[in-house]
C-alpha cells in the first residue's frame, strides 16, 4: 500500500504507528553523534571543526561492542572530511564494529549560503533548496569515503522541518533517528517533538521513524501535559513527575533505570539511547569535563547494560531495526 510521505515536524496519527510482532522481543540500539569538537556555549562557527576526541573512539567503541551492542555512528562533515576521522570509521566498519549514518550539522557543512544563526543552525528551518544541497553532499561525500550510501539519518541539533521527510525520500533514506519525542526546542528557534509519541512510525512507504527514547517519570507521569503547564517545574523538583531522555549525557543512571522500568512497565519493545562522540575525551562537552566525569558516563553504561540484561532487552544493530519495521 501506498503511504503518503507525511511531515516529520508534526506528531503522526497513531494508524502510522508500526506494531513489531510480539516475537520481535525488547530490544535497544545505540545512535552516536559522531560529530567535530565545539564550544557549546560559544556562537556557531564554520571555523570549529576540530576532531581530535576521535582517536578515542575506537578503544571506546570495543567497550560498547563487549556489551554486545554494534552501534551505528552518525557522522557529519568534519568527521567524514578529515582523512584521519574518516579512516577511523572506516577501518571500524570494515571490522564490523559499527554501522554508518548521516548527522548534519549545517553551520559545518556546505554549501554556505546561509547567515550563521542559532535560528539557522535547525537544518530545517533553512530554504529547501539549501537544505536539499547541503543533505545531498553530505550523503555523497559518506558514500565516497565508505563505499556505501548511507540510509540512516539524523538531523544536527533535532533540526526537522516541514520538508525534511520528503528530502529524506529523494536522497535514499530509509530510516529517520531524529525525532526527541517529548522535548520543544522552539525557544531556541527549532521544533516542538512535546507531542510527538516514543514508538516508532511510518512516514512514507520507503522512510520510518524510529524517536530517541525518552519517558515520563514519577507519580504522575501518566499525566504529561502537567510538565508543560505552570506548576510543572515544582512538581519536577520535588519528584513528582520527570522527562527522562535515554543518554548518559546529563541524565543520572538513577534516572535512567526509573525511565527504563517505566517503559517496560509500558510495553516499549524498542529503545534507541544515544551520546555524542567527543564525550569520550573529558573537556569536549558539557557532560564529561573531566576524568572523574568520564567515569561516570562508562559507570551510566554499565548500569543500563545491567538492567536490560536483567529484563531480557537484548541488542540489535541498524540494519536488523530497518529490516524489522519494514517487514512489520
Amino acid at each position: 500500500m501506498q503511504v503518503e510521505c507525511a511531515r516529520l515536524d508534526l506528531p503522526p496519527p497513531v494508524t502510522a504507528r508500526i506494531i513489531l510482532p510480539t516475537g520481535f522481543g525488547r530490544r535497544f540500539a545505540i545512535f552516536a553523534d559522531a560529530e567535530e569538537e565545539f564550544d557549546w556555549n560559544a556562537p556557531f562557527s564554520r571555523d570549529s571543526v576540530a576532531t581530535s576526541a576521535m582517536s578515542a573512539l575506537p578503544e571506546a567503541n570495543v567497550r560498547l561492542v563487549a556489551a554486545g551492542c554494534v552501534p551505528t555512528h552518525m557522522v557529519d562533515w568534519p568527521i567524514v572530511d578529515t582523512p584521519a576521522t574518516a579512516t577511523i570509521i572506516r577501518t571500524l566498519v570494515e571490522n564490523d564494529q559499527c554501522d554508518v549514518g548521516t548527522q548534519l550539522h549545517p553551520w559545518v557543512n556546505p554549501p554556505f549560503d546561509e547567515d550563521l544563526s542559532g535560528r539557522n543552525s535547525y537544518l530545517g528551518n533553512l530554504p529547501i533548496d539549501l537544505q536539499r544541497a547541503k543533505l545531498f553532499a553530505l550523503t555523497e561525500r559518506i558514500e565516497r569515503a565508505f563505499g556505501v550510501r548511507p540510509t540512516i539519518y539524523r538531523a544536527g541539533r533535532y533540526g526537522i522541518g516541514r520538508h525534511t521527510a520528503d528530502l529524506l525520500v529523494e536522497a535514499g533514506y530509509r530510516l529517520d533517528v531524529s525525532i526527541r519525542s517529548l522535548f520543544d526546542y522552539r525557544r531556541q528557534g527549532g521544533p516542538d517533538f512535546s507531542g510527538h509519541p516514543v514508538w516508532p512510525w511510518r512516514v512514507s512507504d520507503t522512510l520510518n521513524e524510529l524517536p530517541l527514547t525518552a519517558a515520563f517519570t514519577g507519580r504522575l507521569r501518566r499525566y504529561p501535559s502537567i510538565y508543560n503547564g505552570k506548576i510543572g517545574g515544582l512538581l519536577a523538583r520535588t519528584g513528582m513527575i520527570g522527562r527522562v531522555p535515554l543518554t548518559p549525557e546529563g541524565v543520572p543512571l538513577t534516572d535512567a533505570c526509573e525511565a527504563i522500568r517505566c517503559l517496560l512497565d509500558d510495553g516499549h519493545q524498542l529503545f534507541s539511547l544515544s551520546f555524542h562522540t567527543p564525550s569520550v575525551v573529558p573537556g569536549h562537552t558539557p557532560y564529561v569535563r573531566d576524568a572523574a566525569d568520564l567515569r561516570t558516563f562508562w559507570s551510566w553504561w554499565d548500569g543500563v547494560f545491567d538492567l536490560f540484561a536483567k529484563n531480557g532487552v537484548l541488542p540489535i544493530r541498524s540494519t536488523e531495526i530497518m529490516h524489522a519495521l519494514e517487514t512489520a
